[in-house]
């Protein structure tokens, strides 16, 4: 393990452990905002349920990781500078979105910055397009329009089954199964998220030739298990606010019903590689969950400004990685 191993290496992978560290806390609204909104958790307790889950979660396989390590780009011309390009870009750009409380996607900066480190650096013929449009392009569409549909339809099946029942006793109730479902969220964001920084670690090692094929050892998992879930515990509270409170108003049956379709969307997407953004999936299901009370229930100048972070989200990203790549180049770092 230790032969090949380099100071620029060990470098990056602080990098990328640090942007899983980022990663947990920017995202810890996904898992949990709802279950706050709703009462169902304390935020404390939230915070911590999220933390277990998403490390267990994290095990759940490696096929996001493959995806971002030999998917996206062709491993035999990523250097050292490009991952550490790559990871810079996403940390920035996570860092502002942070700041300003907006739910952009960690998995598409990293993506973005990747791609646009790795044009900079060895041409557009390093990329793989087949890769990019169907494990990025297409599920960046397709995965909150299908969030958006499944949890409008489950919300609607959820009044039509408990259509007798009292509100306080159906929120009762719902309260409790909440529990359920931000665990599972939990869970299905530690199996899609972590799997990123685990993909990028992996790249760092192959391309240093500490590895001999793209496959993700095992330490790497643990480290970006335990990374994400540590930022996780720490929380990302600005975002919750805007998760939980600013869309659209829940009950726990819409808090319940957005969870479980949020995380169902994601293990998903998740078996088959592809490194869809959380925070695109529970948002939109959200918004689903919402829209069965009218669209006038959904708040959506704050849906247009959050759509509006998931299509600028790759471009800047890949502006911001090329930029880091030319000035780490002209240092001659990594």
């Amino acid at each position: 393990m230790l032969e090949g191993v380099t100071i620029p290496l060990v470098a990056v992978i602080a990098l990328a452990v640090i942007f899983d560290y980022v990663n947990g806390f920017h995202d810890t609204a996904n898992a949990i905002a709802t279950s706050v909104a709703t009462r169902a958790l304390r935020p404390a307790h939230a915070v911590a349920m999220a933390a277990i889950f998403n490390f267990v979660g994290a095990f759940a396989g490696t096929a996001v990781a493959t995806t971002i390590g030999a998917g996206l780009v062709d491993p035999a011309t990523t250097t050292q500078a490009v991952v550490a390009a790559a990871l810079i870009g996403a940390i920035t750009w996570n860092l502002v979105t942070w700041r300003w409380g907006i739910p952009s996607s960690s998995s598409h900066a990293l993506i973005g910055a990747l791609l646009g480190a790795t044009i900079v650096a060895a041409g557009p013929d390093a990329l793989n397009p087949e890769g990019i449009w169907n494990k990025v392009l297409v599920p960046l569409v397709t995965s909150p329009l299908l969030g958006f549909v499944l949890a409008f339809v489950l919300m609607v099946a959820l009044f039509w089954l408990f259509r007798g029942a009292g509100r306080r006793a159906l929120a009762r109730q719902f309260r409790r199964l909440q529990l359920i479902s931000a665990g599972f969220l939990a869970f299905s964001h530690g199996s899609n998220d972590a799997q990123k920084t685990m993909g990028i670690i992996t790249l760092a090692l192959f391309s240093a030739g500490v590895i001999p094929t793209v496959d993700v050892p095992s330490w790497v998992i643990v480290v970006c298990a335990t990374a994400i879930s540590l930022g996780t515990a720490v929380g990302g509270w600005r975002i919750m606010r805007t998760m939980g409170h600013r869309v659209v108003e829940l009950e726990p049956i819409h808090g319940f019903a957005a969870q479980t379709t949020a995380a169902t969307v994601l293990l998903g997407t998740a078996h088959f590689g592809m490194p869809v953004s959380t925070t695109h999936v529970i948002s939109s299901a959200i918004m689903g969950v919402g829209s069965t009370r009218g669209l006038r229930a959904v708040r959506w100048g704050v849906a247009r400004s959050i759509a509006l972070a998931w299509i600028v989200t790759i471009p800047i990203t890949m502006l911001v990685g090329a930029l880091v790549w030319v000035v780490l180049d002209a240092l001659h770092l990594f």
